[in-house]
């Protein structure tokens, strides 16, 4: 694989959250930010080629909360499930003509951008077409899927989203200290629990 892959950041952003409350999660605020804001950091951080957010539920306000750095494409059927959010993603990378992309979560204030360098390192040395984060022995978010994917994803169905792909496919671990991999907001308790760990 050359060193010279075009690696995009897709961030899935278009949920309902319904499960938060009253008010959008993504633009609950953590540490004097929007949530959505802190889940886009890593992508940016990592010098990727570009970065894409999947709108939905409340799209104008979340674009707002973006760094400007960030394209925005829309998720019309966002209500459906995770998975369109996905497909929607997928397409992104394909119109940029990327070679990979790594999918992020919105709602994931805590991941390292040296995590997201890491998959896109494993990409480039070992060409593995999907390579995800290991954290004491635990699978994470987010995850890089080569373009050979990228029509799987936009067929995948439900809300597994990507993980779909993860039993037909050889999966790259890559072991990272960086236990953000795992640790995602639903609730407003959730964010009680991890704003401590999260402002660091």
């Amino acid at each position: 694989m050359s060193v010279h892959s075009s690696v995009v950041g897709v961030l899935l952003a278009a949920g309902t959250a319904s499960r938060f409350g009253d008010d959008q999660k993504l633009l609950a605020e953590l540490d004097g930010e929007p949530l959505v804001r802190h889940a886009a950091r890593p992508l940016l951080d990592a010098n990727l080629d570009g970065v894409v957010a999947v709108l939905g539920d409340e799209r104008e306000r979340v674009a707002a909360a973006l760094p400007p750095d960030i394209e925005t494409v829309h998720n019309p059927v966002y209500a459906d499930g995770q998975a369109t959010t996905v497909a929607r993603g997928a397409r992104a990378a394909a119109d940029r003509g990327a070679d990979a992309a790594v999918l992020a979560l919105g709602d994931m204030p805590c991941v390292d951008a040296g995590t997201v360098a890491a998959l896109v390192d494993a990409f480039q040395r070992t060409g593995s077409d999907i390579v995800v984060p290991t954290n004491e022995g635990r699978r994470g978010n987010p995850v890089l899927f080569g373009a050979a994917h990228f029509d799987a994803l936009q067929a995948v169905a439900g809300d597994r989203g990507g993980r779909a792909l993860f039993d037909s496919y050889p999966v790259e671990r890559v072991a990272v200290e960086d236990p953000g991999i795992h640790l995602d907001i639903d609730t407003e308790d959730d964010m009680r629990t991890l704003a401590e760990r999260c402002a660091e």
